[in-house]
């Protein structure tokens, strides 16, 4: 064979252009100057940037974690700073600032990173993978920033928009008494009528709560002594039909004897409570009952025991379906109609319900799921609540509802067989009141234990509405040092 048909089997030495070296090497360097820009910005210039760009930057960012870290050594040793930092709109506002600023800045030195990698020298195909990668940090974490900067400012609003800025008021003998009224949310009736009263009266220490619950039905009650109510009667709300819930009506109807009130329907329906409770009532919040569902969405649901079927829709309306019986989550809807139904039971009844709805929402409803849902429950929060709490409290209330979560909630319901809500006695009211108050704070015995007997105590074995209980004997809810035990 000849040596010039042997196929040959040598080949050139591979070997890469000193300037395609170069360019993967500048490549190498822009990804170090993205990821030192990411880590800690500002060092990327003043590797190889502007230097005075970089020393601000850079101061700035250790700035920012220095006082970041203080705020959490701070907060450990005081819980309490982390809630009013919350609530504080002020620091809200600068706080939002600063993160805009941060997540504009911070892309903008994503940016100059990448121009000082010199993104024109090195190949195509590595200009574009640059350009995705620098692309990704900046958007990801403006985003992360400029997301953050828009829970505070959902935060702010919804402090602006629920809650008031009037003066504080102090606790009276050591407790808050805030009246929580549920607003019938029908055609023209919003913040007319009261059709659901609980005065809510916490320990400012302890955050221990008495639920005290007034009937929508009472009548022939006093008002507050050397109030305008008092003055216009009396000898107590005795007018034909006149009821608890029809006060904030005649209130509205008469604005004239409330000179300079922006709620005369309130202040008269507070009047009304402090009355028949001898109660000072500190604030009071309205809640739209209607709006109530989006609330309960946000939050994810409610787990109530529903004894018995309860009807959606109310006496005289067409009823639509059930809520069906069973230890279930219910969604806003479901939860509203267990509150709110009277189709096949009675106010006393409906009472006991809404008081095991306020418990589970209290003790069912987490920090962590709290911040999950933060926007929907502010959103729903402030298009369901009208307050005077003034939101240089709400911090304080907060802080309550926190240790209020590992206690048991105790109420008391002006309700019969106790009080004949036509005629009800006003004094016995009074002693009442005390006495539940006394109990919750330990300074009085619990009631003696009773055989059940139909005039003494309540049946445990009967169930009336989806309440335990009856109307002659009482419901369990409405009268109890563990509301959660008799939910």
């Amino acid at each position: 064979m000849s040596v010039l048909s042997a196929p040959s089997t040598l080949t050139a030495p591979s070997a890469t252009p000193l300037a395609e070296r170069a360019a993967q090497v500048r490549f190498r360097r822009a990804l170090s100057l993205m990821a030192m820009t990411l880590v800690a910005p500002g060092t990327a210039q003043l590797v190889a940037g502007n230097r005075k760009v970089g020393l601000v930057a850079f101061r700035v960012y250790l700035g920012l974690w220095a006082l970041g870290l203080a705020v959490v050594v701070v907060v450990a040793f005081d819980h309490g700073l982390v809630l009013g930092m919350a609530v504080n709109t002020t620091l809200l506002f600068w706080l939002n600032l600063v993160l805009v600023a941060a997540a504009v800045g911070w892309a903008a030195l994503f940016f100059d990173a990448w121009r000082i990698g010199q993104p024109l020298s090195y190949s195509m195909g590595h200009r574009r993978l640059a350009i995705g990668v620098n692309g990704m940090l900046a958007l990801g974490v403006a985003g992360i920033l400029l997301f953050t900067a828009h829970v505070v400012a959902v935060q702010r609003d919804f402090i602006l928009a629920t809650f008031g800025d009037g003066a504080a008021s102090d606790a009276h003998h050591g407790r808050y008494n805030v009246l929580l009224m549920g607003g019938d949310s029908g055609a023209g009736r919003w913040g007319l009528r009261t059709d659901s009263m609980t005065v809510a009266s916490i320990d400012e220490v302890t955050g221990k709560t008495v639920l005290i619950g007034l009937p929508r039905n009472m009548a022939n009650f006093p008002f507050k002594k050397g109030s305008v109510m008092a003055e216009q009667f009396p000898d107590g709300f005795d007018c034909d039909g006149c009821m608890l819930n029809g006060v904030s009506t005649w209130a509205q109807d008469n604005t004239e004897l409330f000179p300079g009130s922006d709620q005369p329907g309130i202040d008269a329906t507070i009047m009304a409570i402090e009355g028949i409770t001898g109660l000072r009532i500190n604030y009071w919040a309205m809640v739209n009952l209607e709006g109530f569902k989006s609330l309960v969405d946000a939050v994810g649901g409610v787990t109530l025991n529903v004894r018995q079927p309860i009807p959606i829709g109310l006496p005289g309306d067409k009823v639509t379906g059930t809520v069906e019986p069973g230890t279930r989550k219910l969604d806003g809807f479901e939860t509203l109609w267990y509150a709110r139904a009277r189709e096949g039971s009675d106010d006393y009844s409906r009472m006991a319900r809404q008081k095991c709805v306020m418990n589970a929402m209290l003790q069912q409803v987490s920090p962590a799921s709290a911040l999950r849902n933060f926007e929907d429950i502010a959103k729903a929060t402030s298009d369901m609540v009208q307050t005077d709490v003034p939101a240089s409290e709400v911090d304080t209330f907060l802080d309550l509802a926190l240790k209020a979560k590992n206690q048991k909630v105790a109420t008391l319901s002006l309700v019969p067989p106790m009080i004949v809500t036509a005629h009800p006695d006003i004094k016995l009211i009074h002693r009442k009141v005390a006495e539940a108050i006394d109990r919750s704070e330990g300074d009085a015995p619990a009631p003696a234990t009773r055989k059940k007997h139909p005039d003494t105590a309540v049946d445990t074995t009967a169930v009336t509405g989806g309440s335990v209980g009856t109307l002659k004997d009482g419901y369990a809810a409405n009268q109890a040092e563990d509301l959660a035990a008799s939910c």
